[in-house]
């Protein structure tokens, strides 16, 4: 205390004359301080006009809260400093917080500030919160949008009544096609809004796409909602099995055979009533673009779409999780808890799938014990009457380690296969039996429990087992095997007429020592012996009832009570006296030896309410497969607005290209009307002109050139052309060029250079044979395929022709060259047993049937690389031999080119930012001098088009990719003294790495 009487003698000293003196901050002194004035010098070191002292003060004062005192007195002070012009004394307020994430700059101070507004949990600034969300939904970088959908559900739970406004938040970035932002957007859609299906019908081809590059854990959100939302909307793939199944249940339980055949009759009549399932391709893209996720690195996401598997995918292919699985089980033990819990309960229906890993569960001795009772359940439910021999050998050796708990769920394993497998039961009861003998009293406690349900089964024949049993009462003091004994001498007493009497005896004796399950089953044992011996044993259940009869529990007392009304015959003995043999002495099913994982499939694998079997907090129900399938329509979106041009641009690119295909008769050249998939601005350059089928084959300068330059032409141009005379044809041209020269601006004349120079540039390239056609300078590239040597004289090479393959626009065309070197015939030349990486496909060429000595013969396959270098492994055949052979393409093959202009150009790398963006360095090789070289090495690296470009050190290309349509952005800056910079925006940010590396190569030579 006599430092805070100095303080304040110091304090009041010194108050009338200039600034106060201040001491140090009472607060740090005793706890237990009775000065209740101790925060007064704070307060005036916050009221004084002093930066410097308010900056000591608002130190101190955290430091005051960071050790846990009561600030709160100094709260009104505080506060009168938010109009601080210094920002180091100014608290920090929610209005600042809003200004920085819409205005600075920087895209991770922009984020971080709506992180730090979301989290001040205080309901006066939710207006300001959903401001700032609402505007960081916005923002041009997906970080912040990302950081967005983050805060969604923290001012959901601070606010549930603004629901409405943030789903019209989240239905916004729903609609984001960056990966960056899709996980978290879906994870605020699962806490806000789940029941609002109607937000993923628009984007869930889009999320089925953008899954394979979203972030893991984004993954994660993302399958399990979508295993939701299919089962929902999608037909049950396995309804027809489970007719059959619940027709054969009914004719196993069914009291009588023949109903069982009716009931069985009636399934398979309404199977062939039901229409023949026909798979939703919409069911079938989810399955397809989640497969690939199976060898995913984090075993979230493999168990996400093992349970997406296990709940939707049609029974023959449910088989492709277990191996995936299986490779889990050599991960830290926690994971391998999680992954055989779901193990346990796929085993229950679908035991087949992991029949073929029977060794992967066989159980180590570093195993914890949670994981060695969980492996043998999955033993216990994969054992058949092909593989019981080796899992019971297994289980002897189980049966010798230290483990007790682990022993005795193996003695429990043994007994259930027992049961399930009724060629084995005499084995396994015989095995038992042996363990009787054991030294261990909880071994052989736990394997008297479990014979006596075996010998439930057949107790005529195992009488001597229930005599031995009956001698073990001396020994065994485990309570629940005790009771297992006497109640199976008193329910087969009449096998073991001599014996039974005997042991009554000998318990009566320690009847008030025993626990209370074995005084129940004393007291059953004397029921049932005085009903079918009470010459001999009268005397001793009288003794027993009349010990119960004092006894502490009241349930013995009850049953006693109970008993001898029902057994000892009186005059006021009720009518149940008559039926006391049926009561005590009915025949008694077999106990069911059941998995305890049963009936956990009713939960969502991989949840933590299945791991629990119990309903946790935030859990969601499965749905049930609908009855009729839904309207698939409501999936039906319109052309990403990435590849959307605007009408005007449309038909200003009309009115240019008419005139100069026209006046250009003779020659020919791709147009942007060729690609009518796409229904875009952006034309792929390897599309032929003419947009017909017969066009497809490709086609140099020459016939058939007017016909192209028509069809490029509006799309009602060419029918109403021929209907036309030559006159009006001349006068409407006219009529178009006076007007076209009297509006003409600044814009028409740059897209008559842009097109200008993009026909020239075609028209430079060469046109190789039609099959073999590239749009592209310089020659293709050929690799080998099979030598010679090696194919015995056929030799075999392939190139990327770089054309649309014909037969699908999604696959990679292949050209493949057949030289038959040798001096007889090769025949029958064919692809057999492609083995692909998950969810490539491949189009095998047209089957050669003879290919002469000496001859050679071009073929063209299409392959669906699925925008991966992964190679596709296959057989090339003759009539005699088999060859395996790899395809492995260059990243730069899996692009086709489009037209783009440098606006647009510009707009959509604008939305390939952070981390879509990969820039590097380089110094140009000696031979790589002058644009023209390296325009002509970036083409022939990747299959590109040149983008037209005001500046003169700047070169640029644009593509995307063959299978999913993904934007690649190439830009080439050179600088002095051979000094360049390479930049990359794609969408997928593995194939920008890889073409990044390839471009520099190439430039670098």
């Amino acid at each position: 205390m006599s430092s805070s009487s100095a303080f304040n003698d110091e304090k009041g000293g010194s108050s009338s004359v200039g600034e106060p003196e201040y001491g140090h901050d009472p607060a740090s002194g005793g706890i237990f301080s009775s000065d209740y004035k101790r925060h007064d010098d704070l307060k005036e070191m916050l009221d004084s006009n002093k930066d410097s002292l308010k900056l000591e003060a608002m130190k101190r004062i955290v430091a005051m809260i960071a050790r846990g005192k009561n600030a709160s007195d100094l709260f009104p002070a505080v506060v009168k400093n938010v109009a601080c012009k210094n920002i180091e004394v100014s608290p920090p307020r929610p209005s600042r917080y809003r200004d920085i994430s819409q205005t600075d700059p920087n895209q991770l101070i922009r984020a971080s500030a709506l992180r730090v507004l979301s989290s001040i949990r205080v309901t006066i600034i939710v207006p300001i919160m959903m401001l700032a969300i609402k505007e960081a939904a916005s923002d041009m970088s997906p970080y912040v949008r990302k950081t967005a959908a983050h805060a969604i559900p923290k001012l959901y739970s601070l606010d549930p009544d603004q629901k409405d406004q943030l789903i019209e938040v989240i239905e916004k970035l729903l609609a984001d096609k960056t990966t960056l932002v899709a996980g978290s957007v879906v994870m605020a859609f699962e806490e806000v809004c789940p029941e609002r299906i109607d937000l993923i019908h628009k984007n869930y081809r889009k999320l089925c796409n953008l899954l394979i590059d979203v972030e893991e854990w984004g993954q994660v959100v993302i399958i399990n909602m979508l295993t939701r939302y299919a089962r929902t909307q999608f037909l049950n793939p396995n309804a027809n099995e489970s007719l059959l199944e619940e027709g054969g249940e009914k004719t196993f339980y069914g009291s009588d055979e023949e109903e069982g055949k009716e009931d069985k009759v009636e399934a398979a009549a309404l199977v062939v009533k039901r229409k023949p399932y026909v798979m939703d391709p919409d069911h079938r893209l989810l399955l397809r673009n989640t497969k690939p996720l199976l060898q995913s690195r984090n075993a979230a996401v493999v168990m996400a779409v093992a349970q997406l598997y296990f709940h939707l995918a049609p029974k023959a292919e449910v088989g492709v999780i277990a191996k995936a699985l299986v490779r889990l089980m050599r991960s830290h033990s926690e994971v391998q808890y999680v992954v055989l819990q779901n193990v346990a309960t796929m085993t229950i229906k679908r035991r087949g799938m992991f029949e073929p890993y029977l060794k992967s569960f066989y159980i180590r001795s570093t195993d914890p014990t949670q994981i060695k009772v969980l492996k043998l359940e999955v033993l216990t439910n994969l054992a058949n009457e092909t593989n019981i021999s080796t899992i019971l050998r297994e289980f002897q050796t189980y049966i010798k380690s230290m483990d007790k708990d682990f022993v005795a769920a193996t003695i429990q394993a043994i007994g259930r296969c027992a049961t399930n497998i009724g060629e084995v039961r005499d084995t396994c009861l015989n095995g038992l039996v042996q363990l009787l003998s054991n030294r261990d009293e909880l071994v052989v406690a736990e394997s008297v429990v479990v014979i006596k349900k075996l010998l439930q089964m057949q107790p005529e024949k195992h009488s001597d087992i229930i005599k031995h049993m009956a001698k073990l009462t001396d020994n065994i003091q485990v309570p629940m095997a005790r009771a297992s004994i006497l109640w199976l001498i008193g329910e087969y007493c009449e096998h073991v007429p001599k014996i039974a009497p005997d042991v009554l005896r000998k318990m009566a004796k320690s009847f008030t020592n025993e626990e209370d399950i074995v005084k129940l089953q004393i007291l059953n044992l004397a029921a049932k012996l005085y009903l079918t011996n009470s010459k001999q044993t009268k005397l001793l259940t009288q003794y027993v009832l009349n010990l119960a009869k004092y006894d502490q529990n009241y349930d013995i007392r009850d049953r006693a009570r109970f008993i001898r009304q029902l057994i000892v015959p009186t005059d006021k003995s009720g009518a149940l006296s008559k039926y006391a043999k049926k009561l005590f002495l009915a025949l008694k099913p077999a106990p069911v030896l059941e998995s305890p994982f049963k009936d956990r499939d009713h939960f969502q694998l991989g949840s933590l309410s299945h791991l629990l079997n119990a309903k946790a907090g935030g859990y969601q129900e499965l749905p049930d497969w609908p009855e009729s399938a839904p309207d698939p329509s409501v999936r039906n979106v319109e052309v990403p607005e990435w590849t959307k041009c605007s009408s005007r641009e449309k038909r200003k690119e009309k009115k240019v290209e008419k005139p100069f295909y026209s006046d250009s008769e003779g020659e020919s050249g791709p147009t942007e009307s060729a690609d009518s998939g796409n229904q875009s601005g952006c034309v792929c350059l390897s599309q032929p002109v003419n947009s017909s089928p017969d066009s497809d084959t490709g086609s140099g300068s020459g016939s058939g050139s007017d016909s192209g330059s028509e069809d490029s032409g509006s799309e009602s141009g060419s029918e109403e052309s021929e209907g036309e005379s030559d006159s009006e044809k001349d006068e409407k041209d006219k009529r178009k060029s006076g007007k076209k020269k009297a509006k003409k601006t600044a814009p028409e004349s740059e897209e008559r250079i842009y097109v200008s120079f993009c026909v020239a540039l075609l028209l430079k390239c060469s046109f190789p044979s039609p099959q073999a056609a590239s749009p592209t300078c310089g020659p293709l590239k050929t690799y080998e395929l099979l030598h010679r040597i090696t194919g015995e004289g056929l030799a075999v090479t392939y190139c990327f022709s770089r054309r649309p393959f014909t037969g699908d626009p999604h696959m990679v065309s292949v050209q493949i060259q057949f030289t038959n070197n040798t001096e007889v015939e090769a025949r029958s030349l064919r692809v057999l047993e492609p083995k692909l990486q998950s969810g490539m496909r491949i189009a095998e060429f047209p089957e050669i049937d003879v290919l002469p000595p000496g001859e050679i013969s071009t073929v063209v396959m299409g392959i669906d690389f699925c925008d991966s270098t992964q190679a596709a492994n296959f057989q090339l055949c003759t009539h005699t031999k088999k060859f395996f052979v790899t395809i492995q393409p260059p990243v730069g093959e899996l692009m086709m080119p489009i037209f783009m202009t440098e606006n647009e150009f510009k707009k959509e790398q604008g939305q390939l930012m952070g981390m879509n963006e990969i820039t590097e360095k380089l110094t140009l090789g000696e031979g790589c001098r002058g644009d023209h070289v390296i325009i002509q090495r970036v083409i022939s690296t990747a299959n590109l088009s040149r983008v037209p470009c005001g500046s003169a050190m700047e070169c640029r290309f644009a593509g995307k990719t063959v299978t999913s349509g993904s934007l690649v952005l190439v830009t080439v800056v050179t600088k002095e003294e051979r000094a360049a910079q390479v930049t990359v925006n794609c969408e997928k940010m593995l194939i920008g790495t890889m073409l990044v590396k390839d471009i520099l190569q190439a430039l670098s030579q």
